[in-house]
This record gives structure tokens, C-alpha cells and sequence, in this order.
């Protein structure tokens, strides 16, 4: 994959932790209205959570500050974690969705790497108010365990329903590992990315275009790394050849 100029708005194309996407039209009224529920109900979560964080926000709270009752914020999201990670769920449909639907030739590697790499994402900032507030979401999660414990409940989800599709597309014997061995992996460097960013933003960058191209680098050299094959990767040195190479670096 030839490195490319990685956009101001590529990070929210890894999808740090929540962002809200523009509201769907839906196949009619009712579906347009529940969405926009849906909608007002995350940006309600997103604003009391970024103020107080996440652990001291509860259910009832965001239910009062949205004018609804607290049964119409469980209708819609039956744990307050799915508040923050509702967005990530609409993440994983659009992954199986590009690897589905992949042209003919293309590997899945290929359709995964060009999906997660691509110019803009799904939530792209439309200002630097908003990329602050994101940030500071991102940061959120890093600190809470109950969402970090959810966001690996959702990896993991995400790796099976990957490696599934990809096991019925090649008619994979039962028992055949390479499906989720290669679902597992895929997945496993996306979510990668994300901890890199979310550290590199605890550290306190905050040059977007400079976080971009550092991310866009190590995500095409960790694509390529799995194209490649993992036979020579970190293979042993012997013990002198490890001090020469210790003593040329001093």
C-alpha cells in the first residue's frame, strides 16, 4: 500500500471511542424519529459526560436532561456504555459492509486496510471545537474501566462477526482457524491505532495533521506487516550479535 498524505479530519477515521454521525433518513417517519431520538439522547450523554466524566453521569440524569423518561433511554441503549459506543457498532456494520462487498480480485486484507485508512472517516470534525471535545472523549474512555471493559467486549464481537463472514465466503472447513486467526489480527491493528492515538493524546499532542501522518505511517506499516507474513518478524538474535547491535547503537 503506497504511503498517501494522511487529511486533518483522518483521525476520526479510526474512530477514537464516540462520535455522532449525521442522523439517517430512515424508510419513513417513525424510523426518522426514533433516530433523532437516538441521536438527541447521545449528544445529551456526550455533553453531561465531557463536564463531569463518565462514572459520575448517571442514567436518570441524562434521561432528565433530555426531557425523557429514564425507560426511553434503556429502549434505546440497555447499558449507559452503549452511549458512548453506539457509534462504534455503526463502525463494525460499515467494515463487514466494505469487506462484503469488496471487487472481485481484491483481498480481504486489501478491502480492511483501505477502509480504515481512508481520507475523512465517518465523524469527521467539523471544527476544532469539536475535534477538542472528541479528544477529551477519547481520554474519557482511557480512564474508565468500565467502558474500556466494554470497548473490548465490542473488539472481540467485532472479530467474530469478521471472521465469520469472511470463513462462509471461502466455504472455510469447520475447525479452519485461518479465518479467525485473520479476523483477529485485522481487528486487533485497528484497535492498535486507536490506543496509539489515545496515548499520543494523553502525552498532550495536540498537531492533528502531524498525529494523522504519524498514524497513517505505522498503519501502513502494520498492514504491511500482516500482508507480508509474520515468518521473519522479531526473530532472535544470538546473544553477541544482540550486544554488537546494542554496542553500534551507543
Amino acid at each position: 500500500m503506497e504511503p498517501q498524505e494522511a487529511p486533518q479530519d483522518f483521525l476520526e477515521s479510526l474512530h477514537l471511542g464516540w462520535y455522532s454521525g449525521p442522523v439517517g433518513t430512515g424508510p419513513g417517519l417513525r424510523e426518522r424519529k426514533k433516530q433523532r431520538t437516538r441521536e438527541h439522547l447521545i449528544e445529551t450523554a456526550r455533553r453531561l459526560f465531557a463536564a463531569r466524566g463518565f462514572e459520575q453521569v448517571s442514567v436518570v440524569e441524562i434521561a432528565r436532561e433530555a426531557k425523557v423518561a429514564p425507560a426511553t433511554v434503556f429502549n434505546y441503549f440497555p447499558t449507559k456504555e452503549d452511549l458512548v459506543f453506539h457509534p462504534l457498532e455503526q463502525f463494525e456494520e460499515r467494515l463487514l459492509e466494505a469487506i462484503r462487498g469488496r471487487p472481485a480480485g481484491e483481498s480481504v486484507l486489501e478491502a480492511f486496510g483501505r477502509f480504515i485508512l481512508e481520507p475523512g472517516g465517518f465523524f469527521a470534525a467539523p471544527d476544532e471545537a469539536a475535534a477538542r471535545e472528541r479528544m477529551e472523549l477519547a481520554a474519557m474512555i482511557t480512564r474508565s474501566p468500565s467502558l474500556k471493559a466494554r470497548e473490548r467486549q465490542i473488539v472481540a464481537r467485532s472479530a467474530e462477526r469478521l471472521a465469520a463472514l469472511i470463513a462462509a465466503e471461502i466455504r472455510a472447513p469447520a475447525g479452519d482457524l485461518r479465518p479467525r486467526v485473520t479476523a483477529t489480527a485485522m481487528i486487533g491493528l485497528h484497535h492498535a491505532l486507536i490506543a496509539y492515538v489515545r496515548e499520543r493524546l494523553a502525552d498532550g499532542e495536540r498537531d492533528r495533521r502531524r498525529l494523522a501522518r504519524d498514524v497513517r505511517r505505522r498503519g501502513d506499516a502494520a498492514l504491511a506487516l500482516l500482508a507480508h507474513g509474520l515468518g521473519d518478524y522479531a526473530r532472535k538474535r544470538s546473544s553477541k550479535r544482540s550486544r554488537e547491535a546494542r554496542g553500534s547503537a551507543e
